[in-house]
């Protein structure tokens, strides 16, 4: 067992290695059995995992939760664990504390962020709301923690048309951060919403000409798209919706065969509720690439996962004020998500 002093010089050592790479670097013993020893640790240490559909599927497979933003907010709302293990980004996990003030967060790479969190950094959003004093913001829950303290609500990708058609016609609103799912949402609600100029790298990368050509190569297809995905993407689409509408479409269609525009992870879950079908992953711009990947959500590995809820680290830690603050539009969100 170790002493205090023991103790405390593991955890300044633990300390530098999040702060240079963001998770702990462990030699794992090859012989060791990962899930049974995640299993172990998380009953041990009454834990809870919550994983994105976007991580790898082993991670998906381990997991006690997993799916989109909006249900993995609401697990962790309803979860009684004591700690919380978020296999995701770090905005999510932000989300967990923020629901969950008393409760330790951890995340296997502290450096897993969202290219839609940082295309809004919450001093310039501040100036761009300045602008518009008598807009109210709705925010998509791809943002900061800072950046939802100046929200009037959140919502996800599942549930965007239905907040923005709980303010009267009259009230003019400001979306933010990404510019696609605004556009998509304006063009569904009629609504004329101020867009900040955000997107995510992943849904912006799909390429119109190879996804044209790849429905005509498979006429017996079904063409489904996130509405990240940029308008002329999305003009092609079958079915437009969240990564949980994606995965009930294909579930409930009598296609065998789908080509589909969002992060690949989800077709993990796809495969196996319908291993009968067929899933193809919509082609990026990038022609080396046969499919678009989340750099930021393939940061997660079985490995880290392990060393993350052996030690409780990284841990995401906010400020009170933050939390007090940005906490008032996830609760308004989940409460007319009902």
């Amino acid at each position: 067992m170790m002493n205090n002093q023991e103790e405390t010089m593991e955890q300044i050592q633990i300390n530098q290695m999040l702060e240079e790479k963001g998770f702990i670097d462990e030699t794992i013993d090859p012989k060791l059995k990962l899930v049974e020893e995640i299993n172990r640790l998380k009953k041990e240490k009454n834990a809870v995992i919550l994983s994105h559909f976007y991580v790898e599927g082993e991670l998906q497979d381990i997991a006690d939760y997993v799916g989109d933003s909006l249900g993995l907010a609401q697990a962790a709302a309803n979860t009684s664990a004591e700690l919380i293990v978020f296999v995701g980004v770090h905005f999510m996990a932000e989300t967990a504390k923020i629901i969950n003030p008393s409760k330790k967060v951890i995340l296997p790479d502290l450096k897993a962020s969202c290219s839609l969190a940082e295309s809004a950094p919450a001093n310039k959003f501040a100036e761009f709301k300045a602008k518009y004093p008598d807009h109210k913001v709705v925010t998509y829950i791809n943002a900061t923690a800072a950046l939802k303290t100046m929200s009037d609500i959140v919502c996800t990708s599942a549930n965007a048309k239905q907040i923005v058609e709980s303010f009267p016609r009259d009230q003019k609103l400001i979306f933010g951060p990404d510019k696609n799912l605004g556009n998509y949402i304006n063009s569904i609600t009629g609504r004329e919403m101020v867009l900040w100029d955000g997107a995510c790298i992943v849904h912006e990368q799909y390429s119109v000409e190879k996804i044209a050509k790849l429905m005509d190569e498979n006429s017996d297809a079904e063409f489904i798209a996130h509405p990240e995905c940029e308008k002329p993407v999305l003009l092609l689409a079958e079915h437009i919706g969240s990564t949980t509408s994606l995965l009930n479409y294909v579930q409930k269609s009598n296609s065998k065969k789908f080509i589909v525009a969002t992060e690949s992870g989800i077709l993990h879950q796809m495969v196996k509720a319908c291993p009968d079908k067929m899933f193809i992953p919509a082609p990026s711009i990038d022609s080396t690439c046969g499919c678009n990947d989340c750099e930021y959500m393939k940061l997660n590995s079985l490995q880290k996962l392990y060393i993350c809820l052996k030690h409780e680290q990284p841990e995401v830690v906010l400020p009170e004020k933050v939390i007090e603050m940005a906490k008032i539009p996830i609760l308004r969100m989940l409460e007319n998500s009902k």
